[in-house]
């Protein structure tokens, strides 16, 4: 049976994109929070990463169209627990304990990632 290098770490890899774009989404709205009439977006990890991970394939309607990766179908808005006067959906405390929680998982997935890395250069070296 042989397996690809793709397949050995496929679902750290997806996880870690997934977790590199969830923390731009976050840190975007973080820097926004003092914008009038600004919507803080945020998408389901989970569900996320379950459609990376084969839950169903994007159709393309182009030769030149990317199949796959993270899309703007799965983002949504973040619904606030205070209206604020403004408009501005960004409640500060909840973005930045969003945004620590998902830093903290990304160095997790990192770390998962590295020790695959690592074993399978063991496997290839032959110790």
């Amino acid at each position: 049976m042989t397996v690809s290098f793709a397949e050995s770490i496929g679902l750290h890899a997806q996880s870690l994109m997934l977790r590199e774009k969830r923390g731009e989404i976050l840190a975007s709205n973080i820097a926004n929070a003092a914008t009038p009439n600004f919507k803080a977006r945020d998408f389901d990890f989970e569900a996320e990463l379950s459609r990376a991970n084969g839950g169903f394939d994007l159709a393309r309607t182009a030769p030149g169209h990317l199949g796959g990766g993270f899309a703007d179908a799965g983002l949504g808005y973040r619904v606030p627990l205070n209206a604020s006067l403004d408009g501005n959906t960004v409640e500060l405390p909840v973005e930045q304990m969003e945004f620590a929680e998902n830093t903290l998982r990304y160095q997790t997935s990192l770390q998962l990632l590295n020790r695959r890395i690592s074993g399978l250069m063991t496997a290839i070296k032959g110790e």
